[in-house]
């Protein structure tokens, strides 16, 4: 494990998904978190974080982005301590707006809503999800599963309290407080790495993802099938 992206979602994670990949890193994102190493997640939240776990599941990943990473990502840094953290913000109004675009985004697509419910791989993504997301305040309610989400004052609450967190934890030489619209620049000095000769991504504008999932990732398109 090279990096640790500890920047809660809707900071940035699907823009940095695409920007460490573009530099080489192997990334595990959300849906790698749950298709590749999901049962190992739920072992650990049922019996405990174990440090051995946590390195057996990512002794081949360079970089982690997104749920549950970004939660977890302390109990992830104690297994692979000389890792570089990187925290992505945001201004707080536009986390907060961006955050209810997507989950009213998740909530009106009638097809997402189908597949979570009525398939195997859903309803199995749907557990997890139950499971890892109570941080963020938002309910799972059957059939046909919706978010709802806590007051805007509670949620902001939280990602002041975990970015705080972050900070006072990883020590200043391994971290990087970064905001995606800096572009290559910080990011690559910080890495170590050259500069692309390519603009840098920016992904999930609009609140996208479910679209670009459908076109891109397998395990959404086996559940849509």
């Amino acid at each position: 494990m090279k990096v640790i992206m500890a920047g809660m979602s809707k900071t940035g994670t699907k823009t940095m998904n695409a920007a460490l990949t573009e530099l080489g890193y192997e990334v595990y994102d959300f849906m790698e978190n749950f298709w590749y190493v999901g049962d190992g997640w739920m072992k650990q939240f049922k019996e405990g974080f174990r440090v051995e776990d946590m390195k057996r599941m990512y002794e081949n990943v360079d970089a982690v982005v997104d749920t549950p990473c970004d939660i977890y990502w302390e109990e992830i840094f104690e297994a692979f301590p000389d890792a570089k953290v990187i925290l992505t913000t945001r201004d707080e109004e536009s986390w907060f707006k961006s955050l209810a675009n997507q989950l009213n985004q998740d909530n009106s697509d009638v097809m997402f809503r189908l597949s979570r419910t009525f398939t195997y791989t859903g309803i199995r993504i749907q557990y997890y999800m139950a499971t890892i997301i109570q941080h963020l305040g938002q309910l799972h309610t059957w059939p046909f599963s919706s978010f709802r989400m806590k007051h805007e004052e509670s949620l902001k609450r939280v990602k002041r309290k975990h970015e705080r967190n972050v900070v006072r934890v990883v020590p200043k030489n391994q971290l990087l407080i970064y905001q995606v619209t800096e572009g290559w620049k910080p990011l690559c000095d910080f890495l170590d790495v050259p500069v692309p000769h390519k603009p840098f991504p920016h992904k999930n504008k609009g609140a996208v993802v479910l679209d670009d999932l459908r076109e891109e990732n397998p395990v959404m398109q086996r559940m849509e099938k």
